[in-house]
């Protein structure tokens, strides 16, 4: 893989504020286990304690260095508003330019 960037992402509950997402988001970035993030709101539909439930979430997109990762996962897990957060992780390719910005 050239130039791998490591995406990891989760979601938060949807009744947040767009200002608590940033706070969230803002903790993790400046601790430096993450160079930027992106937010979207979604619509989720999920089966939880046997039944199918739906709503709006946050989807939450963090891009590190893959020498981080393990550490914004473990942040994440630790520090996360949901009994059993998502939490999704893969490397990607990317521009030099772009890897070298990421790696700090």
């Amino acid at each position: 893989m050239q130039n791998p960037v490591s995406i990891v992402q989760t979601t938060l509950p949807g009744d947040w504020l767009d200002p608590e997402v940033g706070e969230w988001i803002f903790s993790k970035i400046s601790k430096k286990l993450a160079i930027c993030a992106t937010r979207t709101k979604v619509e989720s539909t999920y089966r939880w304690d046997g039944k199918i439930e739906f709503g709006s979430e946050w989807r939450v997109q963090f891009k590190t260095s893959t020498g981080m990762k393990s550490e914004l996962i473990g942040e994440i897990q630790s520090h996360h508003p949901y009994e059993l957060p998502q939490v999704l992780f893969w490397d990607a390719n990317s521009t030099e330019d772009y890897f070298n910005w990421v790696q700090g």
